[in-house]
């Protein structure tokens, strides 16, 4: 069995790392190249930088930041934000990215998934979906209503679509997408627990990895989405940026409790 992956993500705006919560409220949480440089001493398996507000302001992703990382970093990272052809991943991989992310892109024009995959292949292309349960059903471990209407949304989250996350990941997944990211809206900076029922049904749904986004708030929440989400890897902010979870302290307990990670 593959191991699970830990990611810690920064958001990025304006040069710096910043978090909120359900998107919104953001505050500030460090350099993103000492923040990084940090978490691959620490074990980190991947890092993921996102550009929160490219695709509202219509920008472009800061190419001379992913420079500087790829400098100062030796663990894999995806870069996302404000990539919208093919142009935008090439510029990305030659200053150095391994993979790009792309979230509203690909819901506008969905062939973006299949041109990514045949130029610069699968493994590059991570789509990240950001979608919002809007049913009132919630079950008893307080997941909202998987069998309900969860909507992708685009633009950081700001924009409903008419897409459904569980069509939309299936068709993401046949495009020829590496991996999934998937960001619960319900649950992102609530610190609650990932969205576990939605992720066991993403994966046992799809061929490709997914990884879990959205609501890391101690280790335990992290062992579940792993032994009950069936998730391929674990994507967290504050928990890493505020010092809350140390990422060798997590991974030791994941692997005392038969989870299997890089230690």
């Amino acid at each position: 069995m593959l191991a699970k992956r830990i990611i810690p993500c920064l958001d990025i705006k304006d040069g710096q790392t910043v978090k909120g919560t359900n998107f919104l409220n953001l505050r500030q949480a460090g350099d993103p190249i000492e923040l990084g440089k940090t978490y691959s001493r620490q074990g980190a398996d991947e890092l993921v930088y996102l550009d929160i507000t490219a695709s509202h302001e219509g920008r472009k992703t800061f190419t001379q930041l992913v420079k500087r990382i790829a400098q100062e970093i030796n663990i894999p990272f995806t870069v996302g934000g404000g990539i919208n052809e093919l142009s935008d991943v090439d510029r990305l991989l030659n200053a150095g990215a391994d993979k790009v992310s792309i979230n509203s892109a690909a819901l506008r024009n969905p062939g973006l998934i299949d041109e990514i995959a045949t130029h610069f292949g699968s493994q590059v292309c991570v789509v990240a979906i950001d979608a919002k349960c809007v049913d009132d059903i919630i079950h008893p471990n307080g997941d909202p209503n998987i069998d309900g209407e969860w909507i992708c949304h685009i633009n950081g989250g700001r924009v409903p679509t008419e897409r459904r996350l569980f069509d939309w990941a299936k068709e993401v997944n046949e495009r020829g997408a590496g991996e999934i990211l998937f960001t619960s809206m319900n649950h992102d900076g609530v610190k609650n627990g990932f969205a576990d029922a939605a992720l066991r049904k993403l994966s046992d749904l799809l061929t490709i990895p997914v990884i879990a986004s959205g609501g890391a708030g101690c280790k335990e929440h992290f062992l579940n989405t792993f032994a009950n989400g069936h998730s391929d890897a674990a994507l967290a902010a504050s928990v890493f940026h505020f010092g809350e979870i140390p990422i060798p302290e997590l991974k030791a307990y994941l692997a005392d409790n038969g989870i299997n990670v890089r230690l």
